[in-house]
């Protein structure tokens, strides 16, 4: 019958060690690296969808300007008209110059309908302007959150490596700074 002599090595004294008890301090930053990455996530969709939504308003705020632009080139059009129609008027023979008066009266009230669609085309810019900077101001919080956060992780991944547990606090507190901002985020 043969005696079996096992000799533990270092390496199969560290496997046992880890198996038995492990190494808190790494289990401790492998789950505040998979919760700051999950929140992380989070804050960076948010970001992104504010920009997207400001873009959004941003777009409108383009697109009524345009419109208005149109329409005071209309209204120019209809003035430049009302103004032809004056000069006829003057040198017309006196049986034509009714017939130009009203053209002139004709294009007058056009360009009131005009301007008043022209400014309420500048006001809905203006409104959709307005809206995209709204829109836009939680973004800067979002996005000194997400750096916070980004430091956290780094911190926490150095803290594994050199064994440092001073890091790990420091790990802590940029997380705790980035969780802030994203609660200012929210509140803004």
């Amino acid at each position: 019958m043969s005696e079996e002599f096992h000799v533990h090595g270092a390496h199969d004294h560290a496997v046992e060690h880890q198996a038995h008890g492990g190494d808190s301090l790494a289990g401790y930053v492998a789950i505040f690296t998979a919760i700051l990455a999950s929140v992380g996530a989070v804050v960076s969709y948010q970001g992104g969808d504010t920009q997207n939504q400001a873009m959004l308003f941003k777009n409108e705020a383009v697109l009524k300007k345009t419109q208005a632009s149109d329409q005071w080139n209309f209204y120019q059009a209809k003035s430049n008209k009302g103004h032809l129609m004056e000069l006829a008027a003057d040198l017309a023979p006196a049986n034509k110059r009714d017939h130009y008066k009203a053209q002139i009266e004709k294009y007058e009230n056009d360009k009131k309908e005009i301007k008043l669609k022209a400014e309420a085309l500048e006001a809905e810019s203006e409104q959709a302007n307005a809206k995209s900077e709204h829109t836009m101001h939680p973004h800067h919080k979002l996005a000194q959150a997400m750096t916070l956060i980004q430091i956290a992780i780094s911190l926490a991944s150095i803290t594994v490596l050199t064994r440092k547990k001073w890091l790990f606090v420091v790990a802590g507190v940029a997380a705790a700074g980035g969780l802030a901002m994203w609660g200012l985020a929210l509140g803004a």
